[in-house]
């Protein structure tokens, strides 16, 4: 923020993003976005967006009947380099965020829980991977 003088403060942010981390994060939101739709229009609720923990983040966490699905949402020009794009190193990044998200909702504990993932590409219809992986 700058100052009356139009001097900027010595603690100001003056770095800005690389413009290609910028574009990837607009194509993550917009994935996330059109995955949460794709969800709901298959009877899933929605419980979380983007729930960040120490260990990593969780795409999407949502519920249907007696189930809650952790969602790895992947965008990529292709469905197929989607598909790849969920590493194992990643996969236990998710596990952990899940055992974390679990803590802070016991409610949901004693739920069926599945790590799935949702596949973006451009003009292509969202991919539903059901177990894509699991926590073993």
């Amino acid at each position: 923020m700058a100052k009356p003088d139009g001097a900027t403060p010595p603690d100001a942010p003056t770095k800005r993003a690389a413009p290609e981390r910028v574009a990837a994060f607009k194509t993550g939101l917009s994935a996330e976005t059109r995955a949460a739709a794709f969800l709901m229009a298959k009877g899933y609720r929605i419980l979380a967006k983007r729930f960040k923990t120490p260990y990593g983040e969780i795409d999407i966490v949502a519920k249907k009947r007696n189930l809650i699905a952790f969602i790895e949402v992947k965008a990529r020009a292709r469905l197929d380099d989607a598909a790849h794009a969920v590493t194992p190193r990643q996969q236990g990044r998710i596990i952990d965020a899940a055992q974390a998200w679990l803590m802070a909702h016991p409610e949901h504990a004693e739920f069926e829980l599945r790590f799935d993932a949702i596949l973006i590409a451009p003009r292509r219809l969202p991919r539903h991977l059901l177990a894509a992986f699991d926590a073993s």
